[in-house]
């Protein structure tokens, strides 16, 4: 479960990545065939086969596995002299191998389309191009050369939107640089498709060259030398864009700032003081005291809360940093994340960018990635075999600055412990998805001090009946047996005493099984129903659930296992596991709604705050200088329109958000990012 990623990818991220946004590679001409390269973080993951033929039907085969999990799509399309498509037919699995259909009719001024959650018709007049929700990523090549072809390169785009093509001007240094095979290459950024532009590189004949991205890439073999010159070029060019968009979005208070008539919750004893003044001068609370007590100096920025509520600013605790995951925080009050897993390059520059103010981000807490080798391994450059790769690899991360190790799925059972031992004596805390052929319990015995995901919880109860974990057992196995495990039933509560005497940490990522166990593949990703609506066209298509296949006859299972999970949840924290929320989803929106499941789980609303806000600071050491609204803590805080320390949803209602003293406004990073304003009643 990683990327920037929910482990749901195909809804959100591979929908926009593959079929969007996210990897083209070079259409051959006429009668010939062309093979590209799927890299995932540097390691060759998959390929994708073109041909077109003299009829101008392009054939495509695209598959690639990251740990087990991924798409294999077969298809053909037609353009017409536009370039757009007039006929599209694509069959195959996506990235959770659900059964993928997908088929598309442009004819006679009238478009028809469906697939696994849409089924549509419109009326065309003019030129529109339909994109797929699960086509090769050559589809979004095709799209480049028809915005190429279009007047003001600006095309409409079925079923929803509006896509636009510019080309980005290249300085002689990095021209040089960007030639492929074929000669020089160009690099179009297309807007409409994400929040921000969507990068491309063409040839000089408008054919596609290649898609690169920090987790994934599709080009030809040929160019594999080049990618990270590549990368280091769209990096560039989206670090200039990202600090565009903070400087338009941030405000930088010149001298002091004074909030007053707040009502100020304090996670150490839940209590809610109305009256409150927060005097915050440059990165720190200077004072708390009740607003009789506090004078605005000169020169002071005074803002009357109103009676609103302030409180900390929230901790998002599974999180994989890439474009927009950052704005998409603030705008949600997230002023401190874990990353859970990441690239070792460029993810360490923009934790650089959110320090320096220059990318719009909350602050970062580092954890690296650590797995074995194999057909399941993560999408990682830190694969071992042996205890001596593992001990160097947790070096790497202590010499750079990470304060935890997360342990993956195809580590050697037997090198658990001496990479706990090493990360311990390193003074790194030690986390992770509990590997295939070991418990859960014999995870945290062999120095595991967090476990991320409470589906893991489950799959201990099924060990050793269930020990391939690696593959789709850990959810399929975990929706048909959750509800066979009450916390009454000796396995659950002996295992729930266990950790408890352990002090064992749990990140459960409870939304992302919520939107897998909930059967509709076409149902909004529950908790975006109100922010759905909001969003750009192609990225509102990416918010559907993109559901688990249910077996036949176990309908019922599938239906019962969220409900069992959230029971589960409630029984733990009840007996003292500590729980700190974490979302491996939207960033965000999603750590709202998964705070609004531990409140539906029985979880008082205080509660829920605490962890989301002194605990979580807690975990990692940070309570120092985070967690809570006092003088000499930085002041990273927000202000709520409503009380979600009785009335959890209400955290939806966010009016300012401050990082280290800096005031964002989160209607106006909404709407950098294309997303139209929050109605309020």
């Amino acid at each position: 479960m990683m990327r920037s990623m929910p482990p749901r990818l195909a809804p959100l991220a591979a929908s926009l990545l593959a079929a969007a946004a996210a990897a083209p590679a070079a259409l051959a001409a006429a009668g010939s065939a062309r093979q590209d390269e799927i890299v995932i973080l540097g390691n060759v993951s998959g390929e994708q086969k073109l041909s077109t033929g003299s009829d101008g039907v392009t054939h495509a085969e695209y598959s690639f596995n990251d740990r087990g999990r991924g798409d294999h799509i077969v298809a053909t399309w037609k353009l017409d002299a536009a370039g757009v498509l007039t006929e599209f037919d694509a069959r195959g699995n996506d990235y959770m191998k659900a059964p993928v259909t997908e088929t598309f009719r442009l004819a006679a001024g009238k478009a028809s389309w469906s697939n696994r959650s849409e089924h549509g018709s419109a009326a065309v007049t003019g030129e529109a191009f339909y994109v797929p929700v699960n086509a090769p990523p050559e589809i979004f090549g095709v799209l480049a050369r028809a915005l190429l072809k279009a007047p003001g390169q600006r095309l409409a785009l079925l079923p929803a939107g509006e896509a636009t093509l510019e080309k980005v001007e290249l300085s002689a240094e990095d021209a040089a640089h960007a030639r492929g095979p074929h000669g020089p290459m160009m690099l179009y950024a297309v807007s409409g498709l994400d929040f921000s532009p969507s990068l491309i590189w063409l040839e000089s004949d408008g054919a596609t060259a290649a898609q690169v991205a920090g987790w994934f890439s599709v080009l030809p073999a040929a160019l594999h030398a080049q990618l990270p010159e590549l990368e280091a070029l769209q990096t560039r060019w989206n670090a200039a864009w990202s600090a565009r968009q903070a400087r338009e979005t941030t405000h930088v208070p010149a001298g002091d700032v004074l909030i007053r008539n707040a009502r100020l919750f304090d996670p150490r004893d839940l209590t809610v003081t109305p009256g409150t003044s927060v005097l915050v001068r440059g990165a720190h609370i200077v004072r708390v005291a009740a607003d009789a007590d506090v004078a605005a100096g000169p020169g002071a920025e005074v803002i009357d809360a109103h009676g609103r509520f302030l409180m900390p600013g929230l901790w998002d605790n599974h999180q994989h940093f890439g474009d927009h995951t950052g704005a998409l925080d603030l705008v949600n009050g997230v002023t401190s994340a874990r990353d859970m897993a990441n690239d070792t390059d460029e993810f360490l520059e923009r934790v650089a960018r959110f320090d320096a103010g220059t990318e719009l981000g909350p602050r970062v807490w580092k954890s690296g990635i650590i797995d074995g080798t194999g057909p399941y391994a993560g999408p990682t450059k830190m694969r071992i075999d042996t205890a001596a790769q593992a001990i160097a690899d947790v070096d790497w991360y202590a010499d750079h600055g990470y304060g935890q190790i997360k342990i993956y799925s195809s580590v050697p059972p037997p090198i658990v412990p001496v990479i706990a031992a090493e990360a311990h004596a390193r003074g790194l805390r030690v986390s992770g998805h509990v590997p295939a052929f070991m418990s859960a319990e014999q995870f945290v015995a062999a120095g595991a001090d967090e476990i991320q995901h409470l589906n893991f919880i489950v799959l201990d109860f099924l060990y050793p009946a269930v020990q391939e974990t690696r593959n789709m057992n850990r959810f399929t196995a975990v929706a048909a047996h959750a509800r066979d495990f009450p916390p009454d039933k000796p396995p659950a509560r002996d295992f729930i005493a266990y950790l408890v005497r352990h002090h064992t940490v749990l990140d459960p990522t409870v939304n992302i099984f919520e939107a897998q166990f909930c059967g509709d593949p076409a149902a909004l990703t529950p908790g975006l129903e109100a922010v759905a609506p909001r969003m750009p066209p192609q990225v509102r298509r990416g918010l559907l659930s993109g559901a688990l296949v249910v077996p036949k006859g176990e309908e019922a299972a599938y239906r019962e296992a969220l409900p069992a999970m959230l029971t589960l949840l409630k029984a733990m924290h009840d007996a003292g596991v500590t729980i700190i929320p974490g979302t491996d989803s939207m960033p965000g929106y999603e750590l709202h709604h998964e705070l609004a499941l531990y409140a539906r789980a029985g979880i008082p609303p205080a509660e829920v705050l605490r962890m989301a806000t002194l605990t979580s600071a807690l975990v990692v050491g940070a309570n120092g200088e985070r967690g809570v609204i006092a003088p000499g803590k930085l002041a990273d805080l927000i202000l709520v329109d409503g009380d979600p320390s009785v009335h959890i949803g209400d955290i939806d209602r966010i009016d300012l958000v401050m990082k280290g003293g800096r005031i964002y406004d989160p209607s106006s990073i909404e709407a950098s990012l294309g997303i139209t304003p929050a109605e309020r009643h």
